[in-house]
């Protein structure tokens, strides 16, 4: 692991680091920030996973979480969004290649080699969180915006044991059947629509729920609801009768504008159930 900066932030750390990722095959980089508290123990880790075109950097800058999480004393990890590099393939549109890895492990040419995300955040990046970091394995949290709320909540569902809470930030809730899904899924897991069905959190919602509480805002004014479908993920939650919030916001768009705006209800949320 590499360093590539370290700075002072609401009393704690904000670091940029690099590392060997053994699930994708490339050189990977990653945004932690650790409260003052790390400095006497492990912490509690909040995941945050970014959408399509995103960095680890842009959540890290734009989304204001280091304020309200050094007042609950919690780590936030921000994650690339993709694999990056020489070698590694890329295609000319935003919405899909390096940028926009969709949180999957592509099994398709010529996606395969590198485009293991699913792994990646699943395993690779928490082995090392937990081995180098002061944070707690036992208390994890997960959100994430767009594609990455898409997700963190399809990895909450896979994942129920590992996750005390989850919420989204204008998550890509059905991509099964969105333009912002159909195009990728084909693309990174083939035709298959079978195969598709453990990365569509309005699917996983209808057949297993999340044990735990949920939190998800949408911005009634977002620009891309036609592609998120939020109403189909709201539908699935009132039929599993799962415990959780959805709330639309009015006036409000698909912008980090919109996810500072609400960052410190979703840290006191997963704070409340870290702390329990």
């Amino acid at each position: 692991m590499k360093t590539i900066s370290e700075n002072r932030c609401f009393g704690g750390t904000q670091g940029v680091y690099s590392h060997s990722s053994e699930a994708t095959g490339t050189e990977m980089t990653f945004g932690l920030f650790l409260p003052e508290e790390a400095q006497h123990g492990p912490v509690p880790l909040l995941w945050y996973l970014s959408g399509l075109t995103c960095t680890h950097e842009n959540a890290m800058v734009k989304s204001g979480a280091q304020a309200w999480a050094a007042q609950q004393g919690l780590a936030v990890v921000f994650p690339d969004t993709s694999p990056r590099g020489e070698g590694v393939a890329d295609d000319a549109a935003y919405d899909l290649g390096q940028g926009a890895g969709f949180y999957v492990n592509a099994t398709e040419t010529p996606w395969a080699p590198h485009f293991k995300m699913w792994d990646y955040i699943t395993s690779d990046l928490p082995q090392l969180l937990f081995s180098e970091f002061a944070v707690d394995e036992d208390r994890q949290a997960i959100t994430g915006h767009s594609m990455g709320g898409h997700g963190a909540l399809t990895i909450a569902m896979a994942l129920p044991d590992r996750f005390r809470s989850a919420s989204a930030f204008s998550p890509i809730t059905n991509p099964s059947v969105s333009e912002w899904g159909r195009k990728q899924l084909t693309a990174y897991l083939g035709e298959d629509e079978d195969t598709w069905g453990r990365h569509d959190a309005t699917i996983q919602m209808r057949e297993r729920g999340f044990d735990g509480p949920l939190l998800i805002d949408q911005g009634a004014s977002d620009q891309f609801l036609d592609k998120l479908i939020p109403e189909a993920l709201a539908s699935a939650m009132m039929a599993r009768r799962q415990t959780g919030h959805f709330r639309m916001q009015k006036g409000y768009d698909h912008s980090y504008f919109f996810v500072a705006s609400f960052m410190e209800d979703h840290v006191n949320f997963h704070a409340e159930a870290l702390y329990a």
